[in-house]
């Protein structure tokens, strides 16, 4: 939108923020030209509360189409344990120059994203109030969106862990103590699962980073991003015999003309359901 810069606000026009958005079309999806759009919109609605426009011009543009997007994939059960068991077994240089196993910081994200169908901003707010290791349940109730809150109603849920999830959240919780008492006064209390070594909130790229060198790291390559592990929980889920509407209220959709128009390709007729299946894939091979 840098062609807008220039124009003062109260010249703007139409055919200005038309002509913007088509200058984007090569270079954006649909989605993230709709989102541009709504942005500016939002802008110039809080400068007609303020009365130093007369209209919003943005609001009488629909966005045009953009480039298409690359298509979510999702991995097979081979290749989620494969994931799961390179996110474990980091090797780390030891006192005596040997190799020695830890846990990618990311271990935790990533197993919860895969076994639950959490999407990447719910956990990244997700809080350890949220969770009941000993229950093992997870409630899902805030996002790391504008305005924290979930992306739907239907959202907002809660959701018995699977065996693998809870333990890689008990290691979680053990790493993030360490963490602390190495940080000392440095620590930063958010309450928060997914935090850096100094307990602050994990930035979005940088996750995408991380989870980068961890599907290098599982001989997937780095052609993957965190948004697929959700793509991958569906398709496991419905191989495994769960219906749609089950698959819908589990990873909070609305309703399930979404999962289906989404996942198409993943989902298949079905019985079952829950973390049963993910217990029963067993996708740890620890």
């Amino acid at each position: 939108m840098d062609r807008l810069g220039s124009r003062r606000l109260g010249e703007l026009s139409a055919g200005d923020v038309r002509a913007a958005l088509a200058s984007l079309t090569d270079q954006l999806s649909t989605r993230s030209l709709q989102i541009a759009h709504n942005c500016l919109v939002r802008a110039i609605r809080q400068a007609e509360a303020d009365d130093l426009v007369g209209r919003n011009v943005a609001a009488l543009v629909r966005p045009p189409a953009g480039r298409d997007g690359r298509p979510s994939k999702a991995m097979s059960v081979v290749q989620a344990r494969a994931l799961i068991d390179a996110a474990a077994r980091r090797a780390q240089a030891g006192k005596d120059g040997g190799a020695v196993p830890r846990p990618y910081r990311l271990h935790a994200y990533v197993v919860l994203l895969l076994t639950t169908g959490m999407r990447p901003e719910e956990a990244r707010a997700l809080r350890w109030d949220h969770l009941d290791l000993d229950a093992g349940t997870v409630a899902i109730w805030r996002s790391d969106r504008a305005g924290g809150d979930t992306k739907t109603s239907r959202s907002r849920r809660t959701l018995k862990l699977p065996k693998v999830a809870v333990a890689a959240l008990q290691e979680r919780k053990g790493a993030q103590a360490a963490d602390q008492l190495k940080a000392g006064q440095a620590w930063k209390d958010t309450g928060l699962v997914f935090t850096t070594s100094l307990g602050t909130k994990l930035d979005q790229d940088n996750i995408r980073r991380d989870f980068r060198r961890i599907t290098k790291a599982a001989g997937l390559g780095e052609g993957w991003v965190p948004r697929e592990l959700r793509h991958t929980f569906v398709s496991i889920m419905s191989a495994g015999g769960v219906p749609v509407e089950e698959i819908a209220r589990v990873a909070g959709h609305k309703q399930t003309s979404t999962t289906e128009l989404v996942y198409r390709r993943e989902l298949r007729p079905v019985i079952t359901a829950g973390a049963e299946v993910m217990d029963t894939v067993s996708l740890s091979q620890a």
